[in-house]
C-alpha cells in the first residue's frame, strides 16, 4: 500500500480558512509550553509576537513564511480548577532512562508502590501496548487490588468497570490519554510510564523533522516535543475530572526534569505542585484514600 500526506497544512489552512474568516480555536490544550506559537506555527500562522519567547518550541520561524499571513491573538482564560492546591506533579527523577527492552524493575516497583498507596484508583498511561501488558502481567499477582488491562473487553466496559469499583486500576495506551472522563474518588493516581514522543521510525514524523532541520529549525522540538507535550497534557488532564477531585500525575521518565526540552514539555502541563519525593507522593495518596 502506498499512503501519500502534506508534509504541512498550514498554507492551505492560511488560504482556505483564517485568510478569509474571522476564526475563534478554542481548547483545553492549545497551549504548549507556555504560549500558543507551537500549534499556531503548525497552521501556518506566525509567532503571535515577533520575538518569540525563549525555550519555546524550537524557536522556529513560520512552517510557511508570508509576510501577508493572517496575524491572530490568543487569550488564555485560566482553569476552574484549583491545580497546585488539588493535584501534585511527581517526576520519578530517580529512575533510570526508559530503554527499548520493556519496563526494568525499578518502573515496575514503581508503579506497584503507587497503586499500593493510593489503594488502587490508578489509570496507568503507557506508551505502547506491549508496555501495558507487560505491567498488567507482572502485577496483577502481586497487588491486593483488582487491575484491568486495555484490550481485554472494550475500552468503554473497562472504563466502566474501573469508573464503579474505587479499587480497580485501569491500565492502556492512546485511546486511554484522551477523552476518560472518571471523577471522583476511583480516579486518584495517573501514571505516565514515559514521555510519548512519535516513533522515530514513522515515516510522517521523519520528513517533517527533516524539512524542519533543512529550515533551520530544530525538527525535534518542533515536532516530537510539541507532539509529546499535546499528550501529556491531555494525559494529565484525566485526573482532576470535578471540581472537588484531588491527586497525583506521576511521570516516571526522569527526562521530565533533566533533559533539555524538560522545561517546555513541564511547562504544557497543569500547574500541580511538583516534587520527586516519592515518600511524600506515597503519603499524600494514603491520606486520599483514607478520606475517600
Amino acid at each position: 500500500m502506498l499512503h501519500v500526506a502534506p508534509l504541512w497544512v498550514g498554507g492551505l489552512l492560511r488560504e482556505r480558512l483564517f485568510g478569509r474568516s474571522t476564526v475563534v480555536l478554542t481548547s483545553a490544550t492549545l497551549a504548549l509550553g507556555g504560549n500558543f506559537d507551537a500549534l499556531a506555527r503548525q497552521w501556518g500562522l506566525p509567532p503571535e509576537k515577533a520575538a518569540e519567547k525563549a525555550g519555546d518550541a524550537g524557536g522556529e520561524t513560520d512552517p510557511v513564511p508570508d509576510p501577508d499571513a493572517p496575524r491572530w491573538s490568543g487569550m488564555d482564560v485560566g482553569s476552574p480548577f484549583a491545580h497546585a492546591r488539588s493535584g501534585i506533579l511527581y517526576v520519578a527523577k530517580r529512575l533510570p532512562p526508559p530503554g527499548r527492552d520493556g519496563l526494568p524493575p525499578s518502573y515496575l516497583d514503581e508503579i506497584a508502590g503507587l497503586v499500593e498507596a493510593a489503594g488502587g484508583r490508578t489509570l496507568g498511561l503507557f506508551s505502547s501496548m506491549r508496555a501495558a501488558k507487560q505491567a498488567t502481567e507482572a502485577l496483577r499477582g502481586r497487588l491486593a487490588t483488582p487491575l484491568l488491562c486495555q484490550g481485554e473487553d472494550s475500552t468503554m466496559q473497562l472504563v466502566k468497570q474501573f469508573a464503579e469499583d474505587e479499587a480497580t486500576s485501569l491500565f492502556g495506551t492512546l485511546s486511554l490519554w484522551q477523552g476518560v472522563d472518571v471523577p471522583g474518588p476511583s480516579l486518584s493516581c495517573v501514571i505516565i510510564d514515559r514521555i510519548p514522543f512519535p516513533r522515530p521510525d514513522d515515516p510522517l514524523v521523519a520528513a517533517r523533522q527533516r524539512a524542519t532541520d533543512a529550515r533551520g529549525g530544530n525538527g525535534f522540538l518542533t515536532v516530537s516535543a510539541t507532539h509529546a507535550a499535546l499528550l501529556l497534557a491531555q494525559g494529565a488532564g484525566r485526573l482532576l475530572r470535578g471540581m472537588d477531585d484531588r491527586g497525583v500525575v506521576a511521570i516516571l521518565d526522569p527526562r521530565l526534569a533533566t533533559a533539555r526540552y524538560g522545561g517546555f514539555l513541564r511547562a504544557s502541563l497543569p500547574p500541580f505542585w511538583t516534587t520527586d519525593d516519592r515518600e511524600k507522593v506515597h503519603a499524600a495518596l494514603r491520606r486520599l484514600r483514607g478520606s475517600g
